[in-house]
């Protein structure tokens, strides 16, 4: 489990990780993945900018996957004014006529929310195309090689694996190769094998969700999407997506036994008619229950106060 703030302040230190959870939990998207996904690519920057090419923001997007992912679910999470004004060409090219619009579409890239919504859209239809053509369910290292060669690269480096894993993979993406060396040739100068550049992508994808504070793998098998449930107090109770399953009943009926219920504002106190606290005497701060204290330390040990 992880308690994340979104109100004090910590809240700039983990409004990457806050939003990755919360398009995890609205898109099923596998939290590990696109977190380690963040972390390999802006270093849970949100205003990363590469030197040599327009990618930007949290997951690097260029401009026109940018435009693309949105044109293709802006909609979905209330850019329909983005979706709307983004054209494209007969060629396929994505553009926006008016200079305006288009500053503000591509500076959503920096927007840690609108970045992880779209990078977990883009990573689901990834997925289903992968899956489609492999005939296996997706991994996260998958969605990485889609992510590193587009998902018509990825395609043909994951069926070359699978017909031959030793094969060298330097001489079927020559312009990947040359612009990736260290990828694709080892310190010596050996071309590196499919399978090789694969298990390195993957132990990548792992140290990198692991720096950022994911508890499980990146790089296997997808998981469902963590249950999020924000508590009292602005606290978001993230449940990851190697939590064991109990963990969601618990919190559930801790929260209840809090006198805290869930509405669209998020988890609040019952309250009777007047406003007062119902059953106040319930809960002694100063008589801790092993559930409050439980509570409280996942809370703090986020803050490293634990």
């Amino acid at each position: 489990m992880r308690a994340i703030p979104t109100t004090n302040a910590a809240a700039t230190r983990t409004e990457p990780q806050a939003a990755i959870a919360r398009a995890s939990a609205r898109t099923g998207v596998d939290f590990n993945y696109l977190i380690g996904q963040a972390q390999i690519e802006s270093g849970m920057r949100t205003n990363a900018r590469a030197r040599t090419s327009s990618a930007t923001g949290l997951y690097q997007f260029i401009e026109q996957s940018w435009l693309g992912v949105v044109k293709a679910h802006g909609a979905e999470h209330g850019l329909g004014w983005a979706a709307d004004s983004i054209r494209q060409t007969g060629s396929g090219r994505y553009y926006v006529a008016d200079a305006g619009t288009r500053a503000a579409i591509l500076n959503l890239r920096t927007d840690a929310n609108a970045a992880s919504l779209m990078a977990a859209e883009h990573a689901a239809d990834n997925k289903a195309a992968l899956e489609g053509a492999l005939g296996r369910e997706a991994t996260g290292t998958d969605l990485y090689m889609a992510h590193f060669l587009g998902l018509g690269g990825a395609r043909k480096f994951l069926s070359a694996m699978q017909a031959a894993p030793d094969r060298a993979a330097a001489p079927m993406f020559p312009a990947a190769a040359r612009a990736n060396r260290s990828i694709f040739y080892a310190p010596g100068g050996q071309p590196r094998s499919l399978a090789d550049i694969y298990q390195r992508f993957a132990g990548k994808l792992d140290r990198g969700a692991n720096a950022a504070g994911a508890a499980g793998s990146a790089s296997g098998m997808l998981a469902a999407e963590p249950a999020v449930h924000r508590t009292i107090d602005g606290m978001d109770v993230i449940l990851g997506n190697d939590a064991q399953g109990g963990d969601d009943a618990w919190l559930q009926t801790t929260l209840a036994n809090l006198n805290v219920v869930q509405d669209v504002r998020g988890w609040q106190r019952r309250t009777a008619a007047d406003g007062s606290p119902l059953d106040a005497g319930r809960i002694n701060a100063l008589r801790p229950t092993p559930e409050t204290a439980r509570l409280a330390y996942l809370m703090l040990a986020n803050l490293g106060a634990a």
